[in-house]
């Protein structure tokens, strides 16, 4: 889908037709946008096939005057078993020619743009503009993290309520979704270091801009690698209360064969065919069942002494 915006005092607007130095946004582009793409606007084609790849890293590259810009951003996934990933975000522009390229449909997008009419932003130039989306890139990464805690927390009280396994695969479900996060931000913040340090348009870029990105990116990354820590820290823990629940319900079983074995024991060594001195005592069986039961007592009595049970 293929969108025209267009800057003015109010933010970034829909446009019918395209403009010089508009905004060219396309999301899940077809094989009319395609033709769009690399006929019309001439784009070269090794770019649009690396936005393509879902595992293409952040980096910035130039090849016959156009510039290659590639981000990652978080995408909010219907995959159960991966919640939350990140996408590769490919801005192409040179000249009065701007467009962004990403295969799938996200929610930064269509906020930036709202957010850009809310707050009545001005883009000042191709850069500025790939500045502020890297620093929506980042604000969602933080929102899309509340979400992910929110996940763990909901995981974590089910799991002190009774183990089960869909909780645990949930909380390894998570913690892949953080990977993803830390890696991309990892790549994000590379990308900005060498957007900054680009001198011949240094002089343009909006210093308070840039301060803004570098604190979003690094308290992305910080609570990135916070929640990490702290699912690594609760997996360990339910790691070792299931071995230690599996050691108590061993030893119980353990204690239980064992005083089972007394009495079983004492009726084969009497239920044996050969002579003893209560084969002709009327009273034989309650004499045998009453030293079992004996035995028996003392054995749980010893048993509950050393906590076994």
């Amino acid at each position: 889908m293929k969108k025209f915006l267009k800057n003015n005092r109010s933010g970034l607007v829909t446009s019918d037709v395209w403009e010089a130095n508009s905004w060219i946004s396309i999301e899940n582009p077809t094989a009319e946008d395609q033709k769009y793409l690399l006929e019309e606007l001439s784009i070269p084609e090794s770019f649009y096939n690396d936005i393509a790849d879902i595992d293409e890293r952040p980096r910035i590259e130039m090849e016959d005057g156009w510039y290659l810009i590639i981000l990652r951003i978080p995408y909010k996934n219907s995959d159960a078993k991966l919640p939350f990933t990140t996408v590769p975000l490919g801005i192409v522009f040179k000249e009065d020619v701007f467009v962004s390229i990403c295969f799938h449909e996200t929610e930064m997008l269509h906020d930036f743009v709202h957010y850009t009419q809310r707050k009545n932003i001005l883009i000042k130039n191709h850069f500025d503009l790939v500045l502020k989306l890297l620093l929506s890139s980042s604000v969602w990464f933080l929102k899309y993290l509340k979400q992910v805690n929110q996940r763990i927390k909901l995981a974590e009280d089910n799991l002190e309520k009774s183990i089960k396994n869909e909780e645990l695969q949930a909380l390894l479900h998570l913690e892949k979704c953080l990977v993803y996060f830390i890696t991309s931000l990892k790549g994000n913040n590379v990308l900005f270091q060498r957007i900054k340090n680009i001198k011949t348009e240094e002089l343009d870029f909006d210093f308070d801009l840039l301060e803004d990105v570098d604190i979003e990116l690094k308290q992305a990354q910080e609570m990135s690698n916070i929640y990490s820590d702290i699912l690594t820290g609760m997996m360990d823990a339910y790691a070792s209360v299931i071995s230690n629940n599996l050691n108590v319900v061993m030893k119980r079983l353990t204690s239980i064969s064992i005083i089972l074995m007394i009495p079983t024991l004492i009726a084969s060594l009497y239920g044996m065919n050969v002579p003893n001195s209560l084969e002709n005592n009327p009273n034989g069986l309650w004499i045998i069942l009453l030293i079992s039961g004996i035995l028996s007592i003392t054995g749980v009595f010893l048993f509950k002494k050393k906590n076994f049970f």
